[in-house]
């Protein structure tokens, strides 16, 4: 039998998506919209979310080993769970910064000294994260959504063609940002909807409190998804905003 005979169009499949933004405008609500969701928290931002929209959340994370306990748990035992929320892998971040600290037997006073030195300590805080997005592979065959939520920060990109320009990106290291930025469906930036009122230079922000999703390229934030939106997507309390959008999501109760 010939590979070639192998040939068929892909079903469709969950979805691995990143969410980032500012603190407090509702990542993990939007991630709570999600079908039959469970969250494991590298920190608390449950306890924001409405209680009547409050998910399922495991135990906080106080050590590396309770990730891969809880991750082991749930892409091999049985549940009912749909999605896998992370919050945050921007704090995620901090918990493997002080596993490598602390198994490394030199006892390094931080990370740029740890194993060696030489980008040697934020390597294995990357092979760590990369962990987690293999991880979420498993999730995804098993049939679970995985959702990664992170805090934003500001950084300056300097193109070799153009002036150099800032945008929000994932708050991680450079190493730290591919596992949850290149191979993954969606990358969604949250915003509060905001105008200016004033004239020359006394213009104030003011903002109705209305979110909005992008998840399309654009230079100001890191963004992108597979799924062909092109527009700023309003993100009220409670729905899901994403599943006239995600063919997987569409078909989920």
């Amino acid at each position: 039998m010939s590979i070639l005979e192998q040939a068929q169009k892909p079903v469709d499949r969950p979805t691995v998506c990143t969410i980032l933004g500012d603190a407090g405008l509702g990542k993990t609500s939007l991630a709570a919209t999600f079908p039959k969701p469970v969250v494991i928290r590298a920190e608390d931002g449950v306890q924001g979310v409405p209680k009547e929209y409050r998910p399922d959340a495991l135990p906080p994370l106080n050590k590396v080993e309770d990730l891969w306990e809880q991750l082991n748990a749930l892409c091999k035992e049985k549940h009912n769970y749909k999605t896998v929320v992370i919050d945050s892998i921007t704090q995620l971040e901090q918990i493997f910064v002080q596993h490598v600290l602390d198994t490394d037997p030199k006892n390094p006073r931080s990370i740029n000294q740890a194993n060696g030195g030489y980008g040697a300590g934020f390597q294995a805080v990357s092979a760590l994260h990369q962990r987690v997005r293999k991880a979420a592979g498993v999730l995804v065959n098993k049939g679970i959504h995985v959702v990664f939520i992170a805090h934003a920060d500001t950084i300056t990109i300097e193109p070799p063609d153009q002036d150099q320009y800032t945008r929000y990106d994932l708050r991680l290291h450079k190493r730290s940002v591919a596992p949850y930025t290149d191979n993954v469906d969606l990358i969604g930036y949250l915003s509060l909807q905001t105008f200016t009122t004033g004239d020359g230079e006394r213009k104030k922000a003011v903002s109705d409190g209305s979110r909005l999703l992008v998840a399309y390229a654009t230079p100001s934030n890191v963004s992108k998804n597979r799924y062909g939106i092109t527009e700023d997507i309003p993100v009220p309390m409670g729905k899901n905003p994403l599943a006239q959008y995600i063919p997987s999501l569409k078909t989920e109760k």
